[in-house]
């Protein structure tokens, strides 16, 4: 007999009940119905509760999953100004409507909060039986995956019910009120301090695939960064805190990030990988196992015929996505001065010449050195964008994705035996957030720019920042200073294609300034028309079967007044006005009707009345 789930649909959280059925398929019950007198009674019972948390998507993988592609389309998938897809992002647009359930919030959308509960309500069963000692990592692990469930509903909607036991029928919660988003936050950083207290620190040991204490410390400053930043930026507009604590939440990002930069200069763990080595920034992005990595903190491994990635079966042409002119603009020139607002952009190989070589290992150039497929024979090399590609082989903006293409076969993976690795957490991002941090706060030194920013940059030879940077005319927002506008275009380089950009804009209060009114631009036109494949060797014989469709493709491709391929053509808002984003609405997801009737304490979130 299969124990088949029902989910019922009650205010904000989940009734869970089972019911039999004639099915001899599997006799695995779900987890919070784990027969009480057969389990909790070893450590091993608690290590394999938690191993299912490993393995659920609805925890581990950003808002919009993989997609249909991979990692490095993510920032595309959720509409930010520096990648996107064939098609724009609705949300973006404006054109979310109130649904009637789901959305994130309907009854499925919370039993990962309510499997990691019932462990918290019943590992003491074993406590008692053993000791705290011995099941103190998997609490630990517990605690973290709880703030990073929450941490992800807190982007979405803000304010949130807390519930930190098992949630049943009967529990108020049910009709409550939503916690302000700070208190929230307060418990999340309760639970990663108990978190990071309780895991072991891997400290360049052996690789088990747990989370770990530096993971955790990684977790927790990326959660302090978003709220301390959030409550900054939305202080005088409808999206604001309760009360204003973002003083607390910078000051707390600082700590626990400048807390891992010291384990990291004490004991060489964490640490940046590839640091002066040629393509190594590059390489960082395409690997099928971190198990050796010093700057990879946590990272999912992918096996055939069990689980398989996505991306290396698509990475080679294009993948559906492709890197904005406003992406591309942001790169320094080798010296560390900023390109001038008309430079030669005629070509992909003028677009990166004497630029920071992060560039050129983001996207790819018909420079004879993007590989596409090494073990071809002859090796396959990069020619040009697939703008004549055909849906998730296509690439929009003639800037095609090159972070994160593994070259090393001869073709593409055939389905179902994709291995590139999914990175999480990995240190240089936390170098980021203490950059980030110490500069909001007002009191950044060079000292902090040398240890965290100037870290990322000596791995490629690029110069190093300092507190007197200038003022830039390429610097995105006006009434900043110098120094945080040159940390965040730091984040925009280093972070490019990962899945960090959305959330930095919403955080930010920078979409009337990134998003609303702007139609993005991709790549100039006119270096494609006539376009010889011919030309781009090396390999003795170019794809001429692609030579010949690809001229029609190109004259199809719609440009705007300064020749830049226009990436959604006429598609979004007739291509004359742009994104629709609504500043008083669109920062946060409405709560749908249903949970609002069944409870209407809940309230709805500003301007989706």
């Amino acid at each position: 007999m299969k124990k088949i789930i029902y989910y019922i649909a009650i205010p904000a959280f989940l009734m869970i009940v089972a019911q039999s059925c004639s099915d001899d398929f599997t006799e695995r019950a779900p987890l919070d119905k784990i027969s009480d007198a057969k389990f909790w009674k070893t450590e091993n019972d608690l290590k394999l509760y938690v191993n299912n948390l490993y393995s659920r998507d609805d925890l581990l993988e950003v808002e919009n999953g993989w997609g249909s592609i991979g990692p490095y389309g993510w920032d595309a998938n959720d509409g930010s100004d520096t990648e996107v897809k064939t098609s724009y992002n609705g949300r973006m647009n404006g054109e979310n409507t109130v649904p009637d359930d789901g959305n994130g919030w309907g009854a499925s959308d919370w039993v990962a909060l309510r499997d990691i509960n019932y462990f918290m309500d019943h590992y003491k069963v074993v406590e008692d039986l053993t000791s705290f000692d011995a099941v103190k990592q998997y609490v630990g692990e517990a605690l973290f995956f709880r703030a990073l469930f929450y941490f992800k509903k807190l982007c979405r909607y803000g304010d949130l019910p807390w519930a930190s036991t098992t949630v049943t029928i009967d529990s108020d919660i049910l009709y409550s009120e939503r916690l302000p988003r700070n208190e929230i936050v307060d418990f999340l950083m309760t639970d990663l301090d108990n978190a990071v207290n309780y895991l072991t620190a891997r400290a360049g040991g052996a690789w088990t695939g747990r989370v770990t204490k530096e993971t955790a410390m990684a977790l927790q400053a990326r959660i302090a960064i978003y709220e301390g930043t959030w409550e900054k930026y939305h202080a005088n507009d409808p999206f604001k805190a309760a009360s204003n604590q973002s003083t607390k939440f910078l000051e707390k990002a600082a700590k626990v990030a400048g807390d891992l930069i010291a384990m990291s200069e004490s004991t060489g763990y964490p640490a940046l990988d590839n640091v002066g080595v040629e393509f190594g920034y590059r390489d960082l992005f395409n690997q099928e196992n971190y198990a050796d990595s010093k700057e990879v903190l946590f990272w999912r491994k992918y096996e055939v015929g069990i689980n398989n990635s996505l991306w290396d079966r698509y990475s080679s042409t294009g993948g559906g996505r492709g890197a904005t002119k406003s992406l591309i603009d942001s790169y320094l020139k080798t010296d560390g001065t900023p390109v001038s607002p008309n430079y030669d952009d005629a070509t992909l190989l003028k677009v990166a010449e004497n630029r920071d070589p992060r560039l050129a290992q983001t996207i790819q150039i018909n420079d004879k050195k993007h590989l596409r497929w090494e073990k071809a024979n002859p090796p396959i090399y990069f020619i040009a964008p697939s703008l004549d590609g055909g849906a998730e082989e296509f690439n929009p903006s003639g800037y095609q994705i090159y972070k994160g293409h593994n070259f090393r076969y001869a073709d593409a993976r055939p389905q179902g035996q994709g291995l590139q690795a999914l990175i999480y957490y990995r240190f240089g991002e936390t170098l980021l957030i203490y950059a980030e941090a110490k500069a909001e706060l007002g009191n950044i030194t060079q000292a902090d720019l040398d240890k965290s920013i100037n870290k990322l940059r000596d791995r490629v030879n690029m110069p190093h920042l300092t507190l007197g940077v200038a003022s830039d005319p390429n610097f995105e927002f006006a009434s900043l200073s110098p120094i945080i506008q040159a940390v965040r275009r730091e984040r925009k380089v280093e972070l490019a294609c990962e899945g960090f950009r959305v959330n930095d804009i919403m955080r930010w209060a920078a979409a009337g300034e990134l998003i609303a009114d702007k139609i993005p631009v991709g790549a100039k036109k006119e270096q494609w028309i006539g376009f010889d494949f011919g030309d781009y060797l090396p390999e003795s014989q170019p794809d001429m079967q692609r030579q010949a469709t690809f001229g029609d493709k190109i004259n199809e491709l719609e440009v705007d007044g300064n020749g830049y391929i226009k990436i959604f053509k006429s598609k979004l808002n007739g291509g004359t006005q742009g994104f629709k984003f609504n500043l008083n609405r669109d920062y946060l997801y409405p709560i749908p009707t249903n949970q609002l009737t069944l409870n209407p304490k809940l309230k709805q979130n500003p301007g989706w009345n």
